[in-house]
């Protein structure tokens, strides 16, 4: 439960525990699952954990939920202050791109919290993946504080603190199986309904097959493609994602011949074609809705993939459909 106590004349500091109540693994249950985005916030301003003083450290996060949970967890037995900025409630690295977790944030919380009369250092300390939205020289200008950046991820600072030097395995992004997995959930939940629909329309279309195809173009998108994702080959997504949907059309192709052979040939090469362009660019398209969830590409690489791919994925996507809705009926 967080209270409010008041340090001299600033103005009020929160109170934070490094303990996770049901009410915040409840929280992280639902963000994980998508519900109620853009609700798991925290209030911004300053917070301390146990007894602080005026030389204990200053931490900077983000007023995401997961962001200033994973901190004050990461930091158990340490007093010191987490200053908490106003990012919409959008995590650390995301921020930093959409220029909330900001130089001018920092500075503007550093000034209304009056942290230089609650600590008698000038030293803050940032998480690594915020550097691209804070210009350390220009905070150090405005106000007089000079900003550390720690390591990458929040569970290491107890280790950095010993000596305020990152390792190289404290600066290294990873991606793990684990990691991955993780945005699988948030993906079924928002499009769960979209395909469920278009599983009833393959069948009322096609029978089973078509809506087996959309279901198999689903599972494949969701899941397969975070899972084998560092393993398909190609830099972008949407080439990794096609290669994969590619892949997974290969045995519909095969089941129009072994299944109608009393079909003629345009026709199998039309229902074929049809099942390789629907799927790979359905497969694409899912897939590269994971670029901006994953440390394998930059703002503008997901902006400049966005605009190269999604023309041909549409193009690929309606003729694949068409294909298969008119040599479903041409004899």
């Amino acid at each position: 439960m967080t209270r409010i106590i008041q340090v001299a004349s600033t103005p009020a500091v929160l109170s934070t525990s490094t303990v996770m109540t049901t009410s915040n693994w409840w929280d992280h249950f639902t963000a994980r699952m998508g519900i109620r985005r853009g609700e798991h916030r925290v209030t911004p301003g300053l917070y301390k954990i146990g007894s602080p003083t005026a030389e204990s450290p200053v931490f900077v996060t983000a007023n995401y939920s997961l962001s200033f949970d994973a901190l004050r967890t990461s930091i158990k037995g340490l007093d010191a202050f987490i200053l908490v900025l106003d990012t919409h409630g959008v995590n650390v690295w995301c921020a930093a791109g959409k220029h909330t977790f900001s130089t001018r944030e920092l500075v503007r919380r550093i000034k209304a919290v009056n942290l230089n009369n609650i600590v008698s250092h000038r030293r803050i300390i940032l998480p690594q993946l915020g550097a691209p939205g804070v210009a350390a020289h220009e905070v150090k200008r405005e106000t007089g504080f000079i900003v550390e950046y720690g390591p990458v991820r929040a569970a290491d600072l107890p280790e950095y603190l010993k000596t305020h030097q990152a390792t190289s395995e404290m600066r290294e992004v990873k991606f793990t199986l684990k990691d991955r997995l993780v945005l699988v959930p948030v993906e079924v939940t928002a499009s769960w309904l979209p395909a469920l629909i278009a599983i009833g329309l393959g069948f009322i279309i096609g029978d089973l097959p078509y809506a087996l195809a959309v279901i198999v173009a689903y599972i494949c998108g969701t899941a397969l493609f975070p899972v084998l994702l560092p393993w398909l080959p190609g830099k972008d997504f949407s080439i990794k994602g096609a290669f994969l949907g590619l892949l997974a059309a290969i045995p519909f192709v095969l089941s129009v011949a072994l299944q109608h052979p009393e079909w003629s040939w345009y026709r199998q090469a039309g229902q074929s074609i049809g099942y390789i362009l629907a799927i790979t660019a359905s497969v694409a398209y899912i897939s590269l809705n994971f670029t901006g969830a994953t440390t394998f590409t930059s703002r503008t690489g997901v902006r400049k993939e966005i605009f190269t791919y999604i023309r041909p994925m549409a193009v690929a996507f309606i003729l694949g459909n068409l294909s298969l809705v008119v040599f479903a009926f041409v004899k």
